[in-house]
């Protein structure tokens, strides 16, 4: 799957080039979907590689057996990465494309672990490549869900940074507040970088239990730490919640402009509120 935008017409291309591009692009016909099923394949294999390649036994027993079925399949992306561009009128529209970023993160790390080592353990990022599936499934349904939560997500941005600029200020007056009662006599808190960080562990309600206050104005106050650690939770999720509601509301009364793709026009609008064309 790419960006709408960067496929380019098959009518115009060459016999082959349309041919590699009804296999690459096109998951309707019986090539194409063979194809992407093979490449799910692949991408699978190597990432369970690359996994297995961490377990000591194994990857000195399987050390050059692994390395050169990673080199191979690293070859056959790096192919078919190559081979979408070739066949794209404006194949820029496609390399800065989500898909395309994310093809081209599938064969980058081990490239670079021929000069860094250590990167070829970030080959397990091809498991992005598994988006693909929601097209060659046709599974619709969860593309749509997919972008409500991510407009959701979106809209919900500007809230969510005030609330987390809210949340950074807490944590600093706290630890600091927390640093002034307990330094005297507790050794766990001996800065403020350090107090900081306690507050963080104890306001995300995680509690790792290496530091903690043993004063009793300390104790209060992170018991109110504690008790203000479920707004962490209750707070963006009520955010997103509802602007997931006014996306999904939004959805069920819109129509979806055939000429400019424009979303979000009202139910009974007749035009296009950007290009002004008919709606269907």
């Amino acid at each position: 799957m790419i960006n709408k935008n960067s496929q380019t017409d098959k009518n115009t291309l060459n016999p082959f080039k349309r041919k590699v591009y009804e296999v690459i692009f096109e998951a309707e016909t019986p090539a194409g979907k063979a194809f992407d099923l093979a490449l799910m394949g692949l991408i699978i294999l190597a990432v369970i590689i690359t996994m297995l390649e961490t377990l000591p036994k194994i990857h000195a027993n399987y050390y050059y057996p692994f390395y050169y079925i990673e080199l191979f399949i690293t070859f056959v992306f790096s192919v078919e990465y190559i081979l979408r561009i070739w066949c794209l009128s404006k194949p820029q529209k496609y390399i800065f494309s989500t898909f395309g970023l994310i093809d081209l993160l599938s064969i980058l790390p081990t490239y670079l672990s021929l000069f860094v080592t250590g990167t070829q353990y970030l080959s397990v990022l091809r498991l992005l490549r598994l988006l693909r599936m929601f097209r060659i499934l046709k599974l619709t349904q969860y593309i749509k869900e997919s972008r409500l939560l991510i407009l959701s997500i979106k809209n919900s941005g500007r809230k969510i940074m005030v609330f987390f600029l809210f949340l950074f200020i807490s944590v600093c007056v706290l630890g600091s507040v927390m640093y002034a009662i307990e330094s005297p006599s507790n050794p766990g808190f001996k800065s403020i970088p350090e107090s900081i960080y306690w507050a963080i562990v104890t306001i995300t309600t995680v509690g790792y239990g290496d530091i903690s206050p043993i004063t009793a104005m300390g104790k209060v106050v992170a018991s109110l730490i504690m008790i203000l650690g479920y707004s962490v939770i209750t707070v963006p999720t009520g955010i997103v919640g509802v602007e997931m509601f006014n996306a999904n509301r939004k959805e069920k009364h819109s129509k979806v402009c055939q000429n400019c793709l424009s979303e979000g026009h009202d139910a009974e609008a007749k035009f296009c509120k950007d290009c002004g064309s008919e709606l269907a």
